[in-house]
């Protein structure tokens, strides 16, 4: 991709011509069909390759994002394993600023259905992003498998995500607004300065790999040495409203001097992983900050549990959800 996309059309660019753009990138002898487009407003298209082999959907979406925006830079890292089990996936620097994610994995991370679903995404120093997704089946979901693999290696989507052929098609897009101040009244805090905070908060002696986040939520897992345990933490602002609803949903709760309300409450985890349990301390001060603060018995939310309990206990749970430095954070 150009530093600088080439110049707008004469006019507005349609589905079709965006279908037409999509399949002359297309490796010789692949047909699209049973597509949809849309045009400049929400650029994107969707449809099924057909190369003899099997048919296998494809969808592609052109947008401009803030690149220093935590949920513009998440799209271009690669998932902990633990969390989303995958083949591969590699992070590059392009030659002219932009990084390249590639992905080789599964649509469903617990394998209840092994489908597979490959990706790239492209993120230009500008913040224009051009994100294709395929899969060996003629839909995302619910469709048969029909192929071992998506039809596109990684290299051919990087030719395909690396067009410049989609110069034009970014260049109808407005730009982003400016991303708040973390911790400001309307805003989320950003990912890194909750992990970091977390982990400066958990017990001594854990080791600790950091896992998924995004803007107002992070995630590490921990282990102690009789298994792995996944820790989740959100940090929402504005939330006085949901105390209500919080405190009528079960659990034990209290009310802490300073008007701190906390809840505390077991549950087991997703569906279909048996033995699995998680703890969690949810809380909300005066001012409306809310923090939850979750601990389960394995290393991830499709994984099996490692252990009997979560690592942390709720009194750690909660001293962590109640500490003070979560008011404090910029």
């Amino acid at each position: 991709m150009r530093e600088q996309p080439a110049a707008a059309w004469d006019h507005p660019v349609s589905g079709p011509e965006l279908v037409e753009i999509f399949e002359g990138l297309l490796p010789e002898g692949q047909k699209l069909t049973d597509t949809d487009a849309r045009g400049t407003e929400s650029p994107s298209v969707s449809g099924v390759i057909d190369d003899g082999g099997g048919g296998a959907a494809i969808s592609l979406a052109l947008s401009r994002v803030h690149p220093a925006q935590e949920s513009s830079r998440q799209q271009i890292e690669c998932p902990d394993k633990s969390l989303v089990p995958h083949h591969a996936c590699t992070t590059d620097e392009l030659p002219d600023g932009s990084v390249l994610m590639t992905f080789q994995g599964y649509e469903y991370p617990d394998r209840r259905v092994d489908t597979k679903s490959w990706r790239a995404v492209l993120l230009s120093r500008e913040g224009f992003q051009v994100d294709v997704s395929e899969w060996n089946a003629p839909a995302q979901k619910s469709a048969g498998i029909t192929r071992p693999n998506p039809p596109l290696s990684a290299d051919q989507l990087k030719t395909l995500v690396t067009s410049e052929k989609w110069d034009r098609v970014l260049k109808e897009l407005p730009a982003p607004d400016e991303p708040g101040l973390p911790g400001g009244p309307q805003d989320e805090v950003d990912e890194a300065t909750i992990r970091t905070t977390l982990t400066g908060l958990l017990p001594k002696g854990l080791k600790v790999r950091p896992g998924q986040g995004q803007s107002g939520y992070s995630s590490v897992t921990v282990d102690d040495g009789r298994g792995r345990s996944q820790v989740e933490i959100n940090v929402q602002p504005n939330m006085a409203d949901a105390v209500g609803d919080l405190t009528s949903g079960g659990g034990d709760v209290s009310t802490l001097p300073d008007g701190t309300t906390v809840i505390l409450s077991e549950s087991d985890g997703d569906k279909g992983v048996g033995g699995a349990v998680v703890w969690t301390a949810d809380t909300i001060r005066k001012g409306g900050l809310r923090v939850v603060v979750s601990a389960l018995n394995a290393p991830g939310p499709h994984s099996a549990p490692s252990r009997v309990e979560p690592a942390l206990t709720m009194k750690r749970l909660k001293a962590i959800a109640t500490n003070a430095q979560w008011a404090t954070l910029k």
